[in-house]
Protein backbone atom coordinates (compact mmCIF):
# COMPACT_ATOMS: atom_id res chain seq x y z
CA UNK A 1 0.00 0.00 0.00
CA UNK A 2 1.31 3.30 -0.84
CA UNK A 3 2.26 5.19 2.20
CA UNK A 4 0.30 7.93 3.64
CA UNK A 5 0.02 10.87 6.08
CA UNK A 6 -2.21 10.74 9.12
CA UNK A 7 -4.14 13.08 7.49
CA UNK A 8 -4.48 11.15 4.10
CA UNK A 9 -5.17 8.03 6.47
CA UNK A 10 -8.45 9.89 8.54
CA UNK A 11 -9.56 11.27 5.32
CA UNK A 12 -10.13 8.14 3.91
CA UNK A 13 -11.52 6.51 7.11
CA UNK A 14 -13.83 9.68 7.86
CA UNK A 15 -15.29 9.60 3.92
CA UNK A 16 -16.81 5.84 4.11
CA UNK A 17 -18.83 6.94 7.50
CA UNK A 18 -19.84 10.46 5.89
CA UNK A 19 -21.90 11.63 3.47
CA UNK A 20 -23.06 15.69 3.46
CA UNK A 21 -25.58 16.77 1.25
CA UNK A 22 -26.59 20.38 0.95
CA UNK A 23 -26.74 20.93 -2.71
CA UNK A 24 -28.27 23.73 -4.99
CA UNK A 25 -30.42 21.42 -6.49
CA UNK A 26 -33.31 19.34 -4.76
CA UNK A 27 -31.77 15.62 -4.82
CA UNK A 28 -29.55 16.15 -1.79
CA UNK A 29 -32.49 18.42 0.11
CA UNK A 30 -34.75 15.54 0.95
CA UNK A 31 -33.37 12.76 2.84
CA UNK A 32 -30.69 12.45 5.33
CA UNK A 33 -28.00 10.54 3.60
CA UNK A 34 -27.36 6.97 5.55
CA UNK A 35 -24.35 7.50 7.50
CA UNK A 36 -24.49 11.43 8.04
CA UNK A 37 -23.79 12.78 11.67
CA UNK A 38 -26.34 14.01 13.28
CA UNK A 39 -25.99 18.03 14.83
CA UNK A 40 -24.73 17.14 18.55
CA UNK A 41 -21.94 15.02 16.65
CA UNK A 42 -20.96 17.69 14.24
CA UNK A 43 -21.13 20.49 16.41
CA UNK A 44 -17.68 19.17 18.09
CA UNK A 45 -14.52 19.74 17.21
CA UNK A 46 -13.96 16.59 15.72
CA UNK A 47 -17.08 16.31 14.21
CA UNK A 48 -16.30 19.40 12.69
CA UNK A 49 -12.99 18.64 11.31
CA UNK A 50 -14.66 15.36 9.95
CA UNK A 51 -16.79 17.51 7.75
CA UNK A 52 -13.72 19.84 6.44
CA UNK A 53 -12.09 16.16 5.44
CA UNK A 54 -15.52 15.51 3.72
CA UNK A 55 -15.28 18.74 2.00
CA UNK A 56 -10.93 18.10 1.16
CA UNK A 57 -12.22 14.91 -0.49
CA UNK A 58 -14.51 16.35 -2.89
CA UNK A 59 -11.55 18.06 -4.40
CA UNK A 60 -11.06 14.45 -6.10
CA UNK A 61 -14.67 14.43 -7.34
CA UNK A 62 -18.03 13.17 -5.65
CA UNK A 63 -19.92 11.54 -8.37
CA UNK A 64 -17.07 9.46 -9.96
CA UNK A 65 -17.01 11.07 -13.28
CA UNK A 66 -14.22 11.85 -15.04
CA UNK A 67 -15.05 15.03 -15.96
CA UNK A 68 -15.19 15.61 -11.97
CA UNK A 69 -11.06 15.36 -12.05
CA UNK A 70 -9.42 18.10 -10.99
CA UNK A 71 -6.79 17.73 -14.07
CA UNK A 72 -9.79 18.24 -16.05
CA UNK A 73 -8.41 16.39 -19.24
CA UNK A 74 -11.55 16.84 -21.12
CA UNK A 75 -12.48 20.80 -20.32
CA UNK A 76 -8.72 22.26 -19.91
CA UNK A 77 -6.59 19.87 -22.30
CA UNK A 78 -8.98 18.56 -24.86
CA UNK A 79 -10.54 21.44 -25.25
CA UNK A 80 -7.68 23.82 -25.61
CA UNK A 81 -6.40 21.55 -28.09
CA UNK A 82 -3.44 20.23 -26.31
CA UNK A 83 -4.54 16.67 -27.02
CA UNK A 84 -8.15 14.54 -28.38
CA UNK A 85 -10.28 12.32 -27.07
CA UNK A 86 -8.34 9.62 -28.57
CA UNK A 87 -9.27 5.75 -28.42
CA UNK A 88 -11.75 5.50 -31.56
CA UNK A 89 -15.01 7.52 -32.20
CA UNK A 90 -17.15 4.65 -30.64
CA UNK A 91 -15.78 4.90 -26.88
CA UNK A 92 -17.17 7.54 -24.68
CA UNK A 93 -19.21 8.89 -27.43
CA UNK A 94 -20.68 11.59 -25.66
CA UNK A 95 -17.17 13.22 -25.21
CA UNK A 96 -17.35 13.29 -29.01
CA UNK A 97 -19.11 16.39 -29.83
CA UNK A 98 -17.53 17.60 -26.79
CA UNK A 99 -14.14 18.04 -28.74
CA UNK A 100 -15.83 19.41 -31.30
CA UNK A 101 -17.13 22.32 -29.50
CA UNK A 102 -20.75 20.94 -30.46
CA UNK A 103 -21.48 20.27 -26.47
CA UNK A 104 -24.94 20.90 -25.99
CA UNK A 105 -26.51 20.90 -22.30
CA UNK A 106 -28.20 17.97 -21.97
CA UNK A 107 -25.15 15.91 -21.92
CA UNK A 108 -24.76 14.48 -18.15
CA UNK A 109 -20.73 14.87 -17.88
CA UNK A 110 -21.94 18.55 -17.76
CA UNK A 111 -24.19 18.23 -15.05
CA UNK A 112 -21.90 15.78 -13.12
CA UNK A 113 -19.13 18.40 -12.70
CA UNK A 114 -21.99 20.99 -11.76
CA UNK A 115 -23.53 18.78 -9.16
CA UNK A 116 -19.63 18.05 -7.88
CA UNK A 117 -18.51 20.97 -7.41
CA UNK A 118 -21.55 22.57 -5.74
CA UNK A 119 -21.77 19.29 -3.38
CA UNK A 120 -18.27 20.67 -2.53
CA UNK A 121 -19.45 24.36 -1.69
CA UNK A 122 -21.93 23.14 0.10
CA UNK A 123 -19.79 20.70 2.12
CA UNK A 124 -17.40 23.97 2.95
CA UNK A 125 -20.48 25.20 3.90
CA UNK A 126 -21.74 22.48 6.22
CA UNK A 127 -18.23 23.34 7.75
CA UNK A 128 -18.25 26.74 8.64
CA UNK A 129 -22.04 26.18 9.78
CA UNK A 130 -20.76 23.76 12.23
CA UNK A 131 -17.94 25.87 13.45
CA UNK A 132 -20.24 29.61 14.29
CA UNK A 133 -22.41 27.44 16.82
CA UNK A 134 -19.33 25.14 18.40
CA UNK A 135 -18.60 25.64 21.93
CA UNK A 136 -15.46 23.47 22.10
CA UNK A 137 -13.18 25.22 19.28
CA UNK A 138 -10.29 27.34 20.48
CA UNK A 139 -9.85 30.54 18.67
CA UNK A 140 -6.89 29.26 16.79
CA UNK A 141 -8.35 26.05 15.98
CA UNK A 142 -11.37 27.71 14.72
CA UNK A 143 -9.25 30.72 12.51
CA UNK A 144 -7.85 27.65 11.29
CA UNK A 145 -10.28 25.69 10.02
CA UNK A 146 -12.45 28.49 8.82
CA UNK A 147 -9.32 29.30 6.63
CA UNK A 148 -9.45 25.92 5.30
CA UNK A 149 -13.13 25.72 4.38
CA UNK A 150 -12.97 29.15 2.70
CA UNK A 151 -9.80 28.19 0.43
CA UNK A 152 -11.76 25.09 -0.61
CA UNK A 153 -14.58 26.81 -1.00
CA UNK A 154 -13.22 29.30 -3.71
CA UNK A 155 -11.56 27.03 -5.15
CA UNK A 156 -14.82 25.03 -5.74
CA UNK A 157 -16.38 28.47 -6.79
CA UNK A 158 -13.80 29.29 -9.04
CA UNK A 159 -13.51 25.66 -10.79
CA UNK A 160 -17.52 26.75 -11.47
CA UNK A 161 -16.96 30.50 -12.57
CA UNK A 162 -14.19 29.24 -15.29
CA UNK A 163 -16.09 26.32 -16.31
CA UNK A 164 -19.95 28.00 -16.62
CA UNK A 165 -19.32 31.22 -16.06
CA UNK A 166 -22.78 32.44 -14.57
CA UNK A 167 -22.94 30.07 -11.04
CA UNK A 168 -25.72 30.52 -8.51
CA UNK A 169 -23.88 31.83 -5.19
CA UNK A 170 -24.69 31.24 -1.69
CA UNK A 171 -22.71 30.98 1.50
CA UNK A 172 -23.63 29.13 4.92
CA UNK A 173 -26.35 31.09 5.92
CA UNK A 174 -28.45 30.57 3.07
CA UNK A 175 -30.99 27.96 4.11
CA UNK A 176 -31.16 24.79 2.46
CA UNK A 177 -34.94 25.21 1.64
CA UNK A 178 -33.79 28.56 -0.06
CA UNK A 179 -31.07 27.44 -2.04
CA UNK A 180 -33.00 26.22 -5.20
CA UNK A 181 -33.97 29.47 -5.48
CA UNK A 182 -30.84 31.36 -5.77
CA UNK A 183 -30.25 32.64 -9.67
CA UNK A 184 -26.70 32.36 -11.10
CA UNK A 185 -24.88 35.64 -12.12
CA UNK A 186 -21.38 35.86 -13.20
CA UNK A 187 -20.42 38.53 -10.84
CA UNK A 188 -18.85 36.27 -8.18
CA UNK A 189 -15.39 37.68 -8.55
CA UNK A 190 -15.89 39.32 -5.03
CA UNK A 191 -16.82 36.37 -3.51
CA UNK A 192 -14.05 34.39 -4.74
CA UNK A 193 -11.26 36.75 -3.46
CA UNK A 194 -13.26 37.52 0.15
CA UNK A 195 -12.75 33.70 0.73
CA UNK A 196 -9.18 33.11 -0.64
CA UNK A 197 -8.27 36.13 1.09
CA UNK A 198 -9.58 35.15 4.33
CA UNK A 199 -7.73 32.28 3.82
CA UNK A 200 -4.45 34.34 3.49
CA UNK A 201 -4.94 35.69 6.65
CA UNK A 202 -5.89 33.00 8.55
CA UNK A 203 -4.20 29.82 7.40
CA UNK A 204 -0.49 29.38 9.00
CA UNK A 205 1.93 28.73 6.52
CA UNK A 206 2.38 25.50 7.76
CA UNK A 207 -0.33 23.34 7.96
CA UNK A 208 0.49 19.34 7.11
CA UNK A 209 1.02 17.73 4.09
CA UNK A 210 -2.41 17.40 2.72
CA UNK A 211 -3.97 20.24 3.85
CA UNK A 212 -4.11 23.87 2.34
CA UNK A 213 -1.79 26.97 4.15
CA UNK A 214 -1.68 30.32 4.11
CA UNK A 215 0.63 30.47 0.38
CA UNK A 216 -1.42 27.76 -1.24
CA UNK A 217 -3.95 30.66 -0.57
CA UNK A 218 -2.31 33.40 -1.53
CA UNK A 219 -1.75 32.34 -4.83
CA UNK A 220 -4.85 31.26 -5.55
CA UNK A 221 -5.79 34.89 -4.71
CA UNK A 222 -3.29 36.06 -7.09
CA UNK A 223 -4.49 33.96 -9.99
CA UNK A 224 -8.32 35.50 -9.22
CA UNK A 225 -6.16 38.47 -9.98
CA UNK A 226 -5.06 37.91 -13.25
CA UNK A 227 -8.15 35.80 -14.60
CA UNK A 228 -9.79 39.12 -13.80
CA UNK A 229 -6.94 41.58 -15.42
CA UNK A 230 -6.12 43.29 -11.79
CA UNK A 231 -2.20 42.87 -13.45
CA UNK A 232 -1.14 45.12 -10.22
CA UNK A 233 -2.31 43.21 -7.53
CA UNK A 234 -1.37 40.02 -8.42
CA UNK A 235 2.13 40.98 -9.26
CA UNK A 236 2.36 42.17 -5.86
CA UNK A 237 1.17 39.12 -4.19
CA UNK A 238 2.66 36.66 -6.75
CA UNK A 239 6.08 38.43 -5.87
CA UNK A 240 5.65 37.69 -2.11
CA UNK A 241 4.45 34.06 -2.85
CA UNK A 242 7.86 33.43 -4.31
CA UNK A 243 9.88 35.24 -2.45
CA UNK A 244 8.45 33.78 1.12
CA UNK A 245 6.03 30.66 0.32
CA UNK A 246 6.41 27.52 1.74
CA UNK A 247 4.42 24.05 0.78
CA UNK A 248 2.10 22.87 3.97
CA UNK A 249 4.84 20.66 5.10
CA UNK A 250 7.18 24.10 5.72
CA UNK A 251 9.54 23.43 2.10
CA UNK A 252 10.50 26.44 0.74
CA UNK A 253 8.88 26.53 -2.86
CA UNK A 254 11.23 25.97 -5.74
CA UNK A 255 11.90 24.01 -8.90
CA UNK A 256 12.34 20.40 -8.72
CA UNK A 257 15.34 19.52 -10.62
CA UNK A 258 14.17 16.85 -12.49
CA UNK A 259 10.97 17.88 -14.31
CA UNK A 260 9.76 14.06 -14.43
CA UNK A 261 9.69 13.78 -10.45
CA UNK A 262 6.42 16.01 -10.27
CA UNK A 263 4.28 13.61 -11.60
CA UNK A 264 5.50 10.43 -9.50
CA UNK A 265 3.70 8.93 -6.59
CA UNK A 266 7.19 8.45 -4.45
CA UNK A 267 7.53 12.48 -5.13
CA UNK A 268 4.43 13.64 -3.18
CA UNK A 269 4.26 16.97 -1.20
CA UNK A 270 7.65 17.85 -3.05
CA UNK A 271 8.70 21.57 -3.07
CA UNK A 272 7.00 22.46 -6.02
CA UNK A 273 3.56 21.36 -4.79
CA UNK A 274 1.66 24.86 -4.02
CA UNK A 275 -1.99 23.10 -3.85
CA UNK A 276 -2.55 19.42 -4.82
CA UNK A 277 -5.06 16.68 -4.38
CA UNK A 278 -4.47 13.60 -1.71
CA UNK A 279 -4.65 9.87 -3.20
CA UNK A 280 -4.23 6.94 -1.91
CA UNK A 281 -4.71 2.85 -2.65
CA UNK A 282 -5.96 -0.14 -1.21
CA UNK A 283 -8.77 1.55 0.88
CA UNK A 284 -11.65 -0.36 -0.44
CA UNK A 285 -12.82 2.01 -3.04
CA UNK A 286 -10.74 3.03 -6.09
CA UNK A 287 -12.61 6.62 -6.19
CA UNK A 288 -9.62 7.93 -3.37
CA UNK A 289 -6.73 7.21 -5.93
CA UNK A 290 -6.76 9.02 -10.04
CA UNK A 291 -9.94 7.28 -10.71
CA UNK A 292 -10.43 10.18 -12.93
CA UNK A 293 -7.52 9.34 -15.21
CA UNK A 294 -8.66 5.47 -15.14
CA UNK A 295 -9.03 5.70 -19.26
CA UNK A 296 -6.05 7.42 -19.74
CA UNK A 297 -2.95 4.94 -20.59
CA UNK A 298 -1.44 3.65 -24.05
CA UNK A 299 -4.29 1.54 -25.71
CA UNK A 300 -4.59 -2.62 -24.42
CA UNK A 301 -0.96 -2.16 -23.00
CA UNK A 302 -0.56 -6.01 -21.39
CA UNK A 303 2.33 -6.60 -18.74
CA UNK A 304 4.79 -4.57 -20.58
CA UNK A 305 2.76 -1.11 -20.17
CA UNK A 306 1.51 0.76 -17.55
CA UNK A 307 -2.88 -0.17 -17.08
CA UNK A 308 -4.89 -2.59 -19.44
CA UNK A 309 -6.75 0.06 -20.88
CA UNK A 310 -8.36 2.15 -22.65
CA UNK A 311 -6.49 4.25 -25.32
CA UNK A 312 -7.89 7.89 -24.11
CA UNK A 313 -6.44 11.43 -23.85
CA UNK A 314 -4.16 11.37 -26.57
CA UNK A 315 -1.87 14.36 -27.22
CA UNK A 316 -2.39 16.13 -30.40
CA UNK A 317 -0.48 16.43 -33.35
CA UNK A 318 -0.14 20.11 -32.89
CA UNK A 319 1.05 19.68 -29.30
CA UNK A 320 3.99 17.53 -30.13
CA UNK A 321 4.88 20.08 -32.52
CA UNK A 322 4.47 23.15 -30.65
CA UNK A 323 7.95 21.11 -28.88
CA UNK A 324 9.88 21.93 -31.83
CA UNK A 325 13.11 24.34 -31.24
CA UNK A 326 15.53 26.39 -33.84
CA UNK A 327 18.87 25.67 -33.77
CA UNK A 328 19.28 28.49 -31.04
CA UNK A 329 16.82 26.25 -28.86
CA UNK A 330 14.29 28.77 -28.36
CA UNK A 331 10.44 28.15 -29.14
CA UNK A 332 9.22 28.90 -32.31
CA UNK A 333 7.26 31.93 -31.63
CA UNK A 334 6.37 32.65 -35.14
CA UNK A 335 3.92 29.56 -35.02
CA UNK A 336 6.06 27.99 -37.89
CA UNK A 337 5.88 24.09 -36.04
CA UNK A 338 2.87 24.15 -37.85
CA UNK A 339 4.39 24.97 -41.71
CA UNK A 340 4.32 21.59 -43.49
CA UNK A 341 7.43 21.94 -44.29
CA UNK A 342 8.74 21.62 -40.86
CA UNK A 343 7.49 18.27 -40.57
CA UNK A 344 9.19 14.92 -40.24
CA UNK A 345 8.20 11.41 -40.81
CA UNK A 346 7.97 11.25 -36.46
CA UNK A 347 3.98 12.74 -36.78
CA UNK A 348 3.45 9.73 -39.03
CA UNK A 349 2.22 11.55 -42.47
CA UNK A 350 2.30 7.96 -44.01
CA UNK A 351 -0.13 6.14 -41.36
CA UNK A 352 -3.10 8.03 -42.28
CA UNK A 353 -3.76 6.87 -45.60
CA UNK A 354 -2.07 3.43 -45.50
CA UNK A 355 -3.20 2.17 -42.26
CA UNK A 356 -0.75 1.07 -39.47
CA UNK A 357 2.21 0.34 -41.54
CA UNK A 358 4.82 2.03 -40.01
CA UNK A 359 7.70 0.35 -42.18
CA UNK A 360 9.03 3.85 -42.96
CA UNK A 361 9.14 5.35 -39.70
CA UNK A 362 12.05 7.15 -38.61
CA UNK A 363 12.97 9.37 -35.46
CA UNK A 364 12.48 12.78 -35.18
CA UNK A 365 16.35 14.28 -36.01
CA UNK A 366 15.58 17.70 -35.64
CA UNK A 367 15.64 20.35 -31.96
CA UNK A 368 13.29 19.57 -29.60
CA UNK A 369 12.60 20.84 -26.31
CA UNK A 370 13.21 18.43 -24.00
CA UNK A 371 10.12 18.22 -22.06
CA UNK A 372 8.40 16.70 -25.06
CA UNK A 373 9.40 13.20 -23.45
CA UNK A 374 8.02 13.68 -20.41
CA UNK A 375 5.13 14.42 -21.64
CA UNK A 376 4.17 12.85 -24.51
CA UNK A 377 4.59 9.31 -25.26
CA UNK A 378 6.45 8.69 -28.57
CA UNK A 379 7.65 5.87 -30.86
CA UNK A 380 11.17 4.57 -29.80
CA UNK A 381 11.73 6.70 -26.87
CA UNK A 382 11.87 5.30 -23.70
CA UNK A 383 8.00 5.24 -21.61
CA UNK A 384 9.39 6.12 -18.15
CA UNK A 385 10.70 2.07 -16.49
CA UNK A 386 8.69 0.49 -18.96
CA UNK A 387 9.40 -0.37 -22.71
CA UNK A 388 10.52 1.81 -25.89
CA UNK A 389 7.08 3.25 -26.99
CA UNK A 390 5.98 0.77 -29.68
CA UNK A 391 3.96 3.07 -32.24
CA UNK A 392 0.90 1.78 -33.39
CA UNK A 393 0.53 -1.65 -31.23
CA UNK A 394 -0.10 1.07 -27.84
CA UNK A 395 -2.71 3.29 -30.18
CA UNK A 396 -6.35 1.88 -30.64
CA UNK A 397 -6.78 3.92 -33.95
CA UNK A 398 -4.50 5.90 -35.76
CA UNK A 399 -6.70 7.94 -37.93
CA UNK A 400 -9.24 8.73 -35.69
CA UNK A 401 -6.66 9.75 -32.38
CA UNK A 402 -2.98 10.35 -33.70
CA UNK A 403 0.06 8.47 -32.66
CA UNK A 404 0.77 9.57 -29.41
CA UNK A 405 -0.05 8.52 -25.86
CA UNK A 406 -0.20 10.62 -22.61
CA UNK A 407 3.04 10.37 -20.57
CA UNK A 408 2.35 12.48 -17.55
CA UNK A 409 0.90 11.34 -14.10
CA UNK A 410 1.25 7.15 -15.43
CA UNK A 411 3.01 5.32 -12.83
CA UNK A 412 6.34 3.60 -13.20
CA UNK A 413 6.16 -0.35 -13.99
CA UNK A 414 8.09 -0.41 -10.65
CA UNK A 415 5.27 0.74 -8.79
CA UNK A 416 2.55 -1.96 -9.71
CA UNK A 417 0.41 -2.40 -7.01
CA UNK A 418 2.35 -0.09 -4.34
CA UNK A 419 1.75 3.06 -5.70
CA UNK A 420 -1.31 2.21 -7.69
CA UNK A 421 -4.70 0.34 -6.85
CA UNK A 422 -5.39 -2.59 -9.01
CA UNK A 423 -8.46 -3.98 -6.62
CA UNK A 424 -10.75 -3.09 -9.91
CA UNK A 425 -11.39 -3.40 -13.26
CA UNK A 426 -8.38 -2.27 -14.64
CA UNK A 427 -4.61 -1.75 -13.53
CA UNK A 428 -5.04 1.92 -14.50
CA UNK A 429 -5.14 3.78 -11.15
CA UNK A 430 -2.41 5.33 -9.97
CA UNK A 431 -2.02 7.65 -6.63
CA UNK A 432 0.16 10.29 -7.14
CA UNK A 433 -1.11 13.64 -6.56
CA UNK A 434 -2.76 16.15 -8.59
CA UNK A 435 -1.08 19.60 -8.48
CA UNK A 436 -3.78 22.44 -8.90
CA UNK A 437 -0.96 25.05 -8.73
CA UNK A 438 2.67 24.71 -8.61
CA UNK A 439 5.21 26.50 -8.50
CA UNK A 440 6.50 26.66 -12.76
CA UNK A 441 2.64 28.03 -12.56
CA UNK A 442 3.05 30.72 -10.62
CA UNK A 443 6.58 31.49 -11.58
CA UNK A 444 4.45 31.76 -15.34
CA UNK A 445 1.83 33.74 -13.99
CA UNK A 446 3.72 36.06 -12.12
CA UNK A 447 5.62 36.66 -15.24
CA UNK A 448 1.96 37.66 -17.01
CA UNK A 449 2.01 40.47 -14.15
CA UNK A 450 5.16 41.48 -14.65
CA UNK A 451 4.81 41.78 -18.35
CA UNK A 452 1.62 43.67 -17.95
CA UNK A 453 3.16 46.25 -15.58
CA UNK A 454 6.30 46.54 -18.28
CA UNK A 455 8.83 44.84 -15.69
CA UNK A 456 10.58 43.04 -18.90
CA UNK A 457 13.51 42.26 -17.06
CA UNK A 458 11.51 40.20 -14.29
CA UNK A 459 9.16 38.28 -16.64
CA UNK A 460 12.70 37.16 -18.48
CA UNK A 461 13.97 35.86 -15.14
CA UNK A 462 10.79 33.90 -14.19
CA UNK A 463 10.46 32.22 -17.18
CA UNK A 464 14.38 31.36 -17.85
CA UNK A 465 14.11 29.89 -14.52
CA UNK A 466 11.00 27.42 -16.04
CA UNK A 467 13.57 27.13 -19.02
CA UNK A 468 17.13 26.36 -16.79
CA UNK A 469 15.35 23.56 -15.09
CA UNK A 470 14.57 21.72 -18.50
CA UNK A 471 17.73 22.42 -20.32
CA UNK A 472 19.38 20.87 -17.36
CA UNK A 473 20.80 17.49 -19.44
CA UNK A 474 21.31 14.97 -16.42
CA UNK A 475 17.44 14.58 -16.86
CA UNK A 476 16.95 14.20 -19.93
CA UNK A 477 14.63 11.17 -21.26
CA UNK A 478 17.68 8.85 -22.18
CA UNK A 479 17.90 5.49 -24.33
CA UNK A 480 17.90 2.65 -21.71
CA UNK A 481 20.87 1.16 -23.17
CA UNK A 482 22.57 4.20 -22.15
CA UNK A 483 24.18 5.46 -25.14
CA UNK A 484 22.67 9.64 -24.43
CA UNK A 485 19.49 11.08 -24.42
CA UNK A 486 16.51 9.83 -26.60
CA UNK A 487 16.43 12.49 -28.77
CA UNK A 488 18.21 15.73 -30.43
CA UNK A 489 16.86 17.81 -27.32
CA UNK A 490 18.41 21.48 -27.75
CA UNK A 491 16.95 24.31 -25.38
CA UNK A 492 18.34 27.56 -24.26
CA UNK A 493 17.05 30.34 -22.06
CA UNK A 494 15.75 33.53 -23.73
CA UNK A 495 18.56 36.01 -23.86
CA UNK A 496 15.96 38.81 -23.64
CA UNK A 497 12.26 40.15 -23.90
CA UNK A 498 12.61 42.87 -26.77
CA UNK A 499 9.35 44.31 -26.48
CA UNK A 500 6.06 43.46 -24.66
CA UNK A 501 4.24 42.23 -27.89
CA UNK A 502 7.22 39.47 -27.90
CA UNK A 503 7.46 38.48 -23.87
CA UNK A 504 3.67 37.60 -24.24
CA UNK A 505 3.80 35.44 -26.96
CA UNK A 506 6.92 33.99 -25.31
CA UNK A 507 5.49 33.25 -21.86
CA UNK A 508 2.14 32.17 -23.25
CA UNK A 509 4.19 29.57 -25.53
CA UNK A 510 5.75 28.66 -22.27
CA UNK A 511 3.12 27.76 -20.35
CA UNK A 512 1.85 25.71 -23.00
CA UNK A 513 5.33 23.59 -23.39
CA UNK A 514 5.65 23.29 -19.33
CA UNK A 515 1.69 22.93 -18.49
CA UNK A 516 0.96 20.69 -21.16
CA UNK A 517 -1.82 17.57 -20.35
CA UNK A 518 -2.65 19.70 -16.40
CA UNK A 519 -6.11 21.11 -17.52
CA UNK A 520 -4.63 24.67 -18.17
CA UNK A 521 -5.02 25.29 -21.67
CA UNK A 522 -8.17 25.65 -22.28
CA UNK A 523 -8.79 28.17 -19.44
CA UNK A 524 -5.73 30.08 -20.54
CA UNK A 525 -6.95 30.97 -23.43
CA UNK A 526 -10.26 31.90 -22.88
CA UNK A 527 -8.89 34.61 -20.48
CA UNK A 528 -6.59 36.01 -22.89
CA UNK A 529 -9.36 36.18 -25.27
CA UNK A 530 -7.56 34.18 -28.06
CA UNK A 531 -9.34 31.43 -28.02
CA UNK A 532 -11.39 31.26 -31.00
CA UNK A 533 -8.28 32.34 -33.43
CA UNK A 534 -5.96 29.44 -31.99
CA UNK A 535 -8.74 27.11 -31.63
CA UNK A 536 -9.82 27.06 -34.91
CA UNK A 537 -6.14 26.94 -36.26
CA UNK A 538 -5.65 24.09 -34.14
CA UNK A 539 -9.04 22.40 -35.80
CA UNK A 540 -7.85 23.27 -39.20
CA UNK A 541 -4.22 21.86 -38.82
CA UNK A 542 -5.87 18.88 -36.62
CA UNK A 543 -8.28 18.05 -38.93
CA UNK A 544 -6.01 17.69 -42.21
CA UNK A 545 -4.86 14.06 -40.59
CA UNK A 546 -7.76 13.29 -38.17
CA UNK A 547 -10.58 14.21 -40.51
CA UNK A 548 -13.02 11.80 -39.14
CA UNK A 549 -12.78 13.21 -35.98
CA UNK A 550 -12.62 17.29 -36.17
CA UNK A 551 -13.19 17.66 -40.30
CA UNK A 552 -16.14 20.43 -40.41
CA UNK A 553 -15.75 21.67 -36.35
CA UNK A 554 -15.52 25.05 -35.47
CA UNK A 555 -15.25 27.06 -32.47
CA UNK A 556 -17.58 29.97 -31.92
CA UNK A 557 -16.65 33.11 -30.40
CA UNK A 558 -19.22 34.58 -28.34
CA UNK A 559 -20.29 30.89 -26.94
CA UNK A 560 -18.09 28.06 -26.22
CA UNK A 561 -15.49 29.86 -24.13
CA UNK A 562 -18.34 28.77 -21.35
CA UNK A 563 -19.74 25.45 -21.30
CA UNK A 564 -23.53 25.22 -21.06
CA UNK A 565 -25.71 25.50 -17.98
CA UNK A 566 -26.69 22.13 -17.77
CA UNK A 567 -30.29 21.55 -18.62
CA UNK A 568 -30.98 19.08 -15.97
CA UNK A 569 -30.46 22.09 -13.24
CA UNK A 570 -32.96 24.08 -15.18
CA UNK A 571 -35.23 21.76 -15.13
CA UNK A 572 -35.11 21.21 -11.77
CA UNK A 573 -34.57 25.01 -10.13
CA UNK A 574 -36.78 26.58 -13.11
CA UNK A 575 -35.68 28.61 -16.78
CA UNK A 576 -36.31 31.98 -14.25
CA UNK A 577 -34.02 31.06 -11.44
CA UNK A 578 -31.11 29.58 -13.56
CA UNK A 579 -30.51 31.10 -17.09
CA UNK A 580 -28.97 29.49 -19.96
CA UNK A 581 -25.73 31.12 -21.20
CA UNK A 582 -25.35 32.53 -24.26
CA UNK A 583 -25.63 30.22 -27.66
CA UNK A 584 -26.90 26.96 -26.53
Amino acid sequence: MKTMNKFKKTAVVAMSLLIFGVSCNDEFLEVLPTGSLADAQVGTKAGIEGLLIGTYAALNGVFGNRFEGPNHWVTGSIMGGEANKGTDAGDYSTINPVQRYEADPTIGDFNQLWRGRFEGVSRANAVLAALAVATDVSPADAARIAGEARLLRGHFYFDLKKHFNSIPLFDETVAAADIPSVPNTPDVWGFIEADFQFAFDNLPAENGAGRVNKWAAGAYLAKAYLYQQKFGEARTLFTEVIEDGVTSNGLSYDLLDDYAQIFNAENDNHAEAVMDVESANNTGNVQNSNAFDDLNYPYNTGPDGPGNCCGFFQPSLQLSNTFRTGADGLPLLDGSYDDPANEVDNIYRHVFTDGNDEATFVEDPDPLDPRIDHSIGRKGIPYLDWIEHPGSAWIRSFPYAGPYSPKKYIYYRSQENSFTDGSSWTRGYATMNYTIIRFADVLLMAAEAEIEAGTLDKALEYVNRVRARAANSEHWVQEYDGSGPAANYVISEYPSFPDQAYARTAVRLERKLELSGEGHRFFDLVRWGVAADELNDYLSYESQYLVTKFGGASFTAGKNEYYPIPQPQIDIQGSDVLTQNPGY
